[in-house]
């Protein structure tokens, strides 16, 4: 029995979940906005996650596995926090948390260079993000946040490239959107 790839529904909560967000934090829509982000991550960017990493192990694929169970619950931690428990929490707090979220992706992306291309720009790319959002939060300094909107924004069209190449090129039965393979 063949198992369905669960890292396309994985990286499509991960990758729409990122853009919504990462639009407010580049400033192009108000904070008004994070309520349908907290929707979002609740809904796919935590649950969808969650459960293609769960899917991932039953695959035996460990890297898959922690990827998306630690990104699924960073989306419900994101959301818990947002809509319940941030009052009173000091910003340099909050850099602090990004900032040990960048030392996971870090040690992720060094895993990420034994897969293919994509993955590895994927979470370079989110590796920046958490340490521009990290930093900014912890100086106080806004261009940083907004610099880490924008790589928030990469980092959501390389998911979204790559979940799309993985249901494309499976269903075609062959490479339509190149990923980079490892050789």
């Amino acid at each position: 029995m063949k198992l369905a790839n669960p890292a396309p529904l994985g990286l499509s909560g991960f990758a729409l979940t990122t853009w919504m967000l990462s639009m407010v934090n580049a400033g192009w829509f108000p904070a008004t906005g994070v309520p349908l982000v907290l929707a979002s991550a609740f809904a796919f960017g935590g649950t969808a996650q969650f459960f293609a990493g769960l899917m991932e192990m039953s695959k035996g694929n460990t890297f898959g596995f922690v990827a998306f169970c630690s990104y699924g619950a960073f989306w419900w931690t994101f959301a818990l926090f947002v809509e319940f428990f941030a009052k009173g929490v000091p910003g340099t707090y909050v850099g602090w948390w990004l900032i040990m979220w960048g030392v996971f992706t870090f040690y992720m992306w060094i895993g990420s260079l034994a897969l293919n291309r994509a993955v590895m720009l994927i979470f370079l790319a989110l590796w920046i993000t958490f340490a521009l959002l990290g930093f900014g939060e912890l100086f106080g300094a806004a261009a940083l946040h907004v610099l880490g909107g924008y790589t928030g924004l990469v980092t959501a069209i390389l998911a979204f490239y790559l979940a799309a190449a993985e249901v494309i090129n499976e269903t075609h039965g062959k490479t339509v959107l190149p990923i980079g393979a490892r050789q």
